[in-house]
């Protein structure tokens, strides 16, 4: 009981804040049983003293926190507390909130004061009934959803080529970051120091924008890559053919996603390819809005973050430079393939074949 009553008192949680100090009044009572003493020594009232003891003597340590309140009669039904989450679940233009996509708590509370003029529900109760529920509708995340049919299927056959790849063969993550902008900041940007985070200027000036196609290595980590002024076929065309001078022997299976380039055009630009390198690439689709399954945007994020994000270049010339520069330090440094955790659905496609 003594362990416990310490523990109680060095508690430091908001929730019962006052329970140590009702714990220290039972400790300091069981040295000195004055009550008067006691309560000198807290600041406190003896009736207060008094109140805590009594309570423990009679219900132990549940004694020390407090008993449940009813608290203060509703005022507001449950019909309109229920009627208020349904409006919040649903969109404000169905009730005649138009060209709004999300609700705020000002919306929610004239609606419900439209559909009930009578009810005086205020905005704070709004946020109060919202809070009680786990409501938070003026909060979006991001969202995409797979929609291709043949989603298990190509997920598992990627996978299998992460994690059992064929003997012999090279697996390849292809794909382009485009849009990569040289930003030239109109002040330089200020590292870190003691005390203060680094700043980088938010003003800047456009002066290009560059393409990168990459191809990563999943059993090694390493980057063939290639800066361009555009992203047209006869440009990844190119990259394409100095990748396949890069890895002349065996197969070469590579993952990439849905661009329309990707794909045979009218002059059957990768069968005509693959005719001309013997045979030896295998093309795999990741489904359609699953790019997360191609592991060259685990690498493109990291260029991103690395290279990108808070840098100033002089010219396109120079942020090509920069992509490039880093790409061959992690080729000599850093290379190292990721570690893939997902293995697709190899259960539910054996149980089909069956």
């Amino acid at each position: 009981m003594r362990t416990r009553l310490k523990q109680l008192s060095r508690r430091k949680k908001r929730i019962d804040a006052a329970v140590p100090l009702r714990a220290r009044i039972i400790l300091m009572l069981a040295e000195d049983h004055c009550v008067s003493g006691v309560a000198r020594r807290l600041g406190i009232q003896r009736y207060t003293v008094r109140f805590w003891r009594d309570r423990f003597l009679r219900h132990g340590l549940k004694g020390l926190y407090d008993r449940h309140r009813a608290g203060q009669k509703r005022r507001i039904s449950e019909v309109i507390r229920c009627e208020l989450v349904s409006m919040a679940c649903n969109r404000p233009a169905d009730y005649g909130f138009e060209h709004r996509r999300t609700w705020t708590f000002d919306m929610l509370q004239q609606a419900i004061v439209k559909a009930h003029p009578d009810e005086n529900v205020s905005r704070s109760s709004v946020i109060r009934i919202l809070k009680s529920a786990d409501l938070k509708p003026h909060r979006m995340q991001g969202w995409l959803h797979s929609q291709d049919p043949e989603f298990r299927r190509k997920v598992t056959d990627i996978c299998s080529l992460y994690l059992s790849p064929p003997a012999g063969a090279t697996v390849l993550c292809v794909d382009e970051k485009t849009g990569m902008q040289a930003l030239k900041r109109k002040h330089p940007t200020k590292w870190a120091g003691l005390g203060r985070p680094g700043r980088w200027e938010y003003e800047y000036k456009r002066l290009g924008t560059r393409t990168l196609f990459a191809a990563f290595n999943t059993q090694t980590g390493g980057v063939f890559a290639e800066v361009s002024a555009k992203r047209k076929a006869n440009d990844l065309l190119r990259f394409m053919r100095k990748l396949a001078k890069h890895y002349p022997k065996g197969d070469v299976h590579i993952i990439w996603d849905n661009l329309n380039i990707h794909h045979e055009g009218p002059s059957e630009r990768w069968t005509k390819f693959n005719e001309k390198h013997g045979g030896r690439f295998h093309f795999h689709y990741t489904p359609l809005h699953a790019s997360w399954v191609n592991q060259v945007e685990l690498f493109f994020a990291r260029v991103q973050r690395r290279v990108l994000r808070y840098a100033s270049f002089d010219s396109v010339e120079h942020l090509s430079t920069e992509v490039m520069g880093f790409i061959a330090h992690w080729n000599q440094h850093e290379r190292r393939p990721y570690r893939w955790k997902f293995r697709g659905y190899p259960l539910e496609e054996a149980k089909k074949a069956a």
